[in-house]
């Protein structure tokens, strides 16, 4: 039987790293992506479970960096099976006390770029009606995120996203999926100068267990996930609690200076 193809974005490490391994394993071959140099290294670990992996290091905040992988998509020679939405970046502190350039880089990868992926790779599908795509959302989209207003409010964006795109494409045999996680044990807290809060402290889900999450949603045709039952339990909670009690309570956790000792 053919080898499916599926683009993964964001995996050089964490979540979208462990997504494009159990691809791999799963029979897919792999174009992966992501702004770093690590993410050769990451394709020659995809490589050992036999497929096809071409990687591209591409900064998806851009048009041209979106665009370069829309082409090498085309090149791969095969149509995309699956699209795997995983990349994106996060931001701690306050937001009139972030550097702008930043906080708007949040915006650019993991909204503008997502969706200016999601709507060139779409279209694909939905003309030969065949595909898959996953949006990595996140828990974080139910909670306005005080210390974190701008990475929350891009969640919350994708999370509303997907289930519109999702209703969009219900007559078609193209499938959209979320996955929400909460808290996950990957560079995000580091690279989002967030170590010194009680979130960037505290215990976090394993990134393996929450990429199966999210792949088997995807394959089952699942509209969304959350994974872990915590987070589970705090989605659930979120959509009952009234918006600044939410934003109190995530003070406390994200907050600068938080972090216990």
């Amino acid at each position: 039987m053919a080898r499916q193809f599926a683009i993964v974005t964001g995996a050089s490490t964490g979540i979208g790293y462990h997504l494009a391994d159990i691809c791999a394993k799963n029979g897919f071959d792999l174009l992966v992506a992501a702004d770093e140099p690590k993410i050769h290294e990451a394709a020659e670990a995809f490589r050992r479970h036999g497929g096809r992996v071409e990687a591209l290091e591409a900064d998806l905040s851009t048009a041209e960096g979106v665009e370069a992988l829309y082409a090498a998509s085309k090149a791969f020679g095969q149509p995309v099976d699956a699209l795997l939405a995983n990349a994106g970046r996060g931001l701690g502190r306050g937001f009139l006390d972030q550097d702008w350039e930043r906080a708007k880089a949040v915006v650019e990868t993991n909204v503008t770029g997502t969706i200016h992926l999601i709507h060139l790779v779409g279209r694909d599908m939905r003309a030969r009606d065949a595909g898959r795509i996953l949006i990595v959302g996140s828990i974080a989209g139910f909670i306005p995120g005080a210390f974190q207003a701008v990475y929350n409010g891009t969640k919350a964006f994708l999370n509303s996203f997907s289930f519109a795109l999702r209703n969009e494409l219900k007559d078609t045999s193209v499938t959209v999926s979320c996955l929400m996680p909460g808290p996950t044990e990957t560079e995000f807290f580091r690279r989002g100068d967030l170590m010194d809060s009680d979130v960037g402290q505290a215990k976090k889900d394993p990134a393996e267990k929450v990429a199966q999450d999210g792949f088997d949603a995807m394959m089952n045709d699942e509209g969304d996930v959350v994974s872990g039952w915590k987070n589970k339990m705090q989605a659930a909670i979120a959509n009952i609690t009234p918006a600044p009690l939410l934003a109190e309570q995530h003070r406390k956790m994200a907050a600068p200076g938080t972090a216990k000792n």
